[in-house]
């Protein structure tokens, strides 16, 4: 199958290697024609360095080249670009491509998932699927094996998504929560930056154990007043994207965290990690969808404040503890906050 890869970072360059061993015909479309030759030339990508890019795989800036008899379009862009390569590739797309998105987070304006941005850019009909999960694309370009999930509200197009990916090194689970897997894959980046931070701090094993679970309670509880269902947030796009996110030397989030915890701000530690934080985008989000919905998400916001606020890490942290008592019980009414 012809598919084409929008987005030349380091996941778009990951998932385009894992596309060409499943034996497809594989194009990686790059927004700036200066970064598509530096890639096509050197057959590297600044960002996965060491890692051989095979001459076969296309690299282009031309939106129609990339376009033209696709069968599967994958989204790896920042999160903070979906809408707009979503605009892109109105109309360039046919209705019977299968339209892929491997970007994690929520649109900080609109608090909008990104699977109903491209459908409502794309159209309705346009199937569209989500995947998420512990997916370092450092590991996946270097075949470590990896597992993931991939949703779609039409379960036959997940299942086409898991017979496109999936192989000895990448295995792939299906589902038709979109909505959790969504959520997971948007506000782990938030739990993890908090967990940097905590790391950054000097805080215990015992602080971020406790981040960690009781933020993804936070996120089952946001997902559960969304439609989706809490038990998702329990596989790979929940508690194993949140693990990997909060815990690994690759984790830009993790990193972010630690420099704000050492006395940087958020600028100045995204700055100095020179990548996209998505973490830092999803706080506002995060935020402001949790306001919309109703739902208290303390981690999610005391986080937003911190990056947004220049609230100090150490008063959220005294903000949280001194909450006051609440049941874990599942049978109290308060079991998924904090």
């Amino acid at each position: 199958m012809r598919v084409s890869v929008f987005g030349s970072g380091a996941w778009g360059t990951a998932i385009a290697l894992l596309l060409r061993d499943n034996e497809n015909s594989v194009t990686i479309w790059s927004k700036f024609e200066s970064e598509a030759e530096i890639i096509k030339n050197t057959r590297e990508n600044p960002l996965l360095k060491g890692v051989v890019i095979p001459d076969d795989i296309r690299i282009t800036s031309d939106i129609e080249e990339a376009t033209v008899g696709v069968g599967a379009a994958i989204i790896a862009v920042p999160s903070f670009a979906v809408r707009d390569i979503s605009l892109e590739l109105a109309g360039w797309l046919d209705d019977t491509c299968d339209v892929i998105c491997m970007s994690k987070g929520i649109e900080k304006d609109t608090s909008s998932l990104f699977t109903s941005i491209l459908k409502n850019t794309l159209g309705a009909n346009v199937p569209v699927a989500s995947v998420s999960g512990p997916t370092h694309a450092e590991e996946v370009a270097r075949r470590i094996p990896t597992a993931c999930v991939a949703a779609a509200e039409d379960i036959v197009v997940a299942e086409r998504v898991q017979g496109l990916l999936m192989n000895e090194n990448f295995r792939v689970y299906t589902t038709d929560d979109i909505i959790g897997v969504e959520l997971g894959a948007a506000i782990k980046n938030v739990i993890a930056l908090s967990a940097g931070v905590c790391a950054g701090l000097g805080l215990g094993d015992n602080t971020v154990a406790m981040l960690m679970t009781r933020g993804l309670a936070e996120v089952a509880e946001l997902s559960v007043s969304m439609g989706g269902r809490k038990e998702t947030l329990a596989g790979l796009a929940g508690l194993g994207d949140l693990i990997v996110t909060c815990m690994s030397q690759h984790s830009r989030n993790r990193r972010a965290g630690l420099l704000i915890g050492k006395g940087m701000s958020a600028q100045e530690a995204m700055t100095e990690v020179g990548a996209v934080v998505e973490g830092y985008y999803a706080a506002k989000a995060a935020k402001e969808l949790a306001e919309k919905m109703g739902v208290d998400m303390p981690i999610c916001t005391e986080t937003y404040r911190v990056l947004f606020e220049n609230k100090l890490p150490l008063d959220a942290m005294r903000d949280l503890m001194g909450r006051r008592r609440k049941s874990e019980d599942s049978t109290g009414e308060e079991r998924w906050v904090m």
